[in-house]
């Protein structure tokens, strides 16, 4: 597998009416392999002047569009579907080569994942159905229409499946939509654009932009011809794209931020199991995923037991080249996030927790940061009330089931939560009384393309996937008839 990548001629360029074209005044981004901090590649970056073209482009094709027949959209979608499988390799490459996910974590859950989405939400796109009411004066029907020009902004923690959230009921529904792609790890969109144009898309249905988001992103933010916005990033940027559509034309806002989630272990679970999510639940991509379960709680009487048994299996871990099969730990995306991790460390020893592992960047020349972990954490400590987006997990005891529901609800966040116990009535109770959009009971984290996913609080508003999801790229209209005459 290749260890850098070389894009000539239009392949750095970002994609609007399905040609690949450079940035006005011809403004480029220098990227870097986080493994080893050498030069990756350049790739254009959109201005002002980009995104007003892109957006332009998406407005005149969403003319025709809208009345596409439900199966062309369904067949377009299965079909980019069929291509991001027969490309797997190539898109998972890049994606650890520019934001060091592990190639057998794009193979096994970011490309199946993003595949399962456009292959669902395809057989949506006949179904995006209304209601037919009785009234008083006769009879009222319901349409459920697209929206017109939407716009999707994409992080850098899995850059493709997210991607996919969106586009794929954006389209089901009838809706064009440019998509501002992450400025750390945007190669994955320079491949995807490509698979768009060989589907068949009509020009302008897909823009794809590689940009700046103080730049691209906020110009997507604040135009008056965008009138959806979805959002996945922090929740301090969030609060600008809010911002920005209040300011502008009141476009929908769609928002999934950050987490602290809280995952819950009572003295009755399946002990293994409740350590194997655990630790994949901190784990997996480095910890910086904003469902991780960054906040664990287990129950006194098997407090101990736990925290010398979860230090155990999870100090070690293989790290190197993202792209070789036995690498367990690639590297967090930047110098920058590898020192806001690091620093969290100091916080945890001066708020009294006991570090049990890790606290340390590793060898070799990329962003490499070992899996930490502190115990006894108080529920005030910094390390347990923000979101650190790192490999970093702080451990807590319990006495009572009143006691972690409160600790667990303690947080501005509520995206993602966790609770392991075989008392099923304890499970209704405490996933019923957790504030979070998203519960899962004796494992973590999963995501399906037929249940709904987003948060509460600060980690935002808004659906992806399931009905829910399709809905949130839609907007109703009632026709009412009077029958009531002569």
């Amino acid at each position: 597998m290749a260890s850098t990548v070389t894009l000539t001629g239009a392949e750095n360029r970002s994609v609007t009416d399905n040609e690949f074209v450079p940035a006005t005044g011809n403004a480029t981004i220098d990227l870097e392999n986080p493994s080893t901090c050498k030069h990756l590649a350049t790739v254009s970056a959109a201005q002002v002047e980009d995104v007003d073209k892109a957006v332009a482009s998406s407005k005149k094709a969403y003319s025709t569009w809208k009345d596409a027949a439900p199966g062309v959209r369904r067949g377009l979608l299965i079909k980019l579907a069929d291509l991001i499988e027969e490309h797997a390799p190539e898109i998972a490459s890049l994606e650890s080569l520019d934001a060091g996910i592990l190639y057998r974590d794009s193979t096994g859950l970011h490309i199946p994942q993003s595949v399962e989405n456009l292959r669902y939400f395809a057989g949506w796109a006949d179904k995006v159905d209304g209601e037919t009411l009785k009234i008083q004066e006769g009879m009222a029907i319901t349409h459920r229409e697209p929206i017109g020009v939407c716009a999707a902004i994409v992080p850098w923690n899995s850059p493709l499946m997210i991607t996919i959230w969106k586009l794929a009921p954006a389209i089901a529904a009838g809706n064009t939509i440019v998509i501002k792609t992450p400025e750390l790890c945007p190669l994955f969109g320079q491949k995807l654009a490509e698979l768009i144009v060989k589907a068949g898309f009509p020009p302008g249905v897909v823009n794809i932009l590689c940009g700046l988001g103080t730049v691209a992103g906020a110009a997507l933010s604040a135009h008056m011809d965008v009138r959806k916005i979805s959002f996945t990033g922090s929740s301090a940027v969030g609060k600008q794209v809010l911002i920005s559509s209040a300011k502008s034309n009141l476009k929908r806002v769609t928002l999934e931020l950050g987490g602290k989630g809280a995952s819950i272990v009572f003295d009755d679970a399946d002990f293994d199991n409740a350590l194997f999510w655990t630790g994949l639940g901190i784990s997996v991509n480095n910890g910086q995923i904003c469902i991780a379960g960054s906040r664990i709680y287990v129950q006194d009487t098997i407090y101990d037991k736990f925290v010398k048994e979860f230090s155990a299996r999870s100090a070690n871990a293989v790290h190197g080249d993202p792209l070789l099969p036995e690498t367990t730990k690639g590297p967090v995306i930047s110098a920058v996030q590898r020192e806001r991790i690091l620093s969290f460390v100091d916080k945890g020893k001066s708020s009294g927790a006991t570090l049990l592992h890790g606290g340390k960047a590793l060898e070799g020349a990329g962003h490499f940061v070992a899996n930490t972990a502190f115990s006894d954490v108080s529920q005030s400590a910094p390390i347990m009330q923000q979101e650190i987006f790192g490999p970093f997990a702080s451990i807590a005891p319990f006495k009572t089931e009143e006691e972690v529901i409160a600790k667990a609800n303690d947080t501005t966040y509520g995206l993602s939560a966790a609770v392991f116990t075989k008392d099923i009535n304890r499970a209704f109770r405490v996933t019923g009384a957790i504030e979070s959009g998203q519960v899962t009971v004796n494992m973590w984290g999963t995501v399906n393309a037929n249940t709904p996913f987003g948060g509460i609080k600060e980690s935002g508003f808004g659906r992806e996937m399931g009905k829910d999801g399709l809905e949130e790229w839609t907007s109703v209209k009632s026709v009412k008839f009077n029958l009531m005459q002569g």
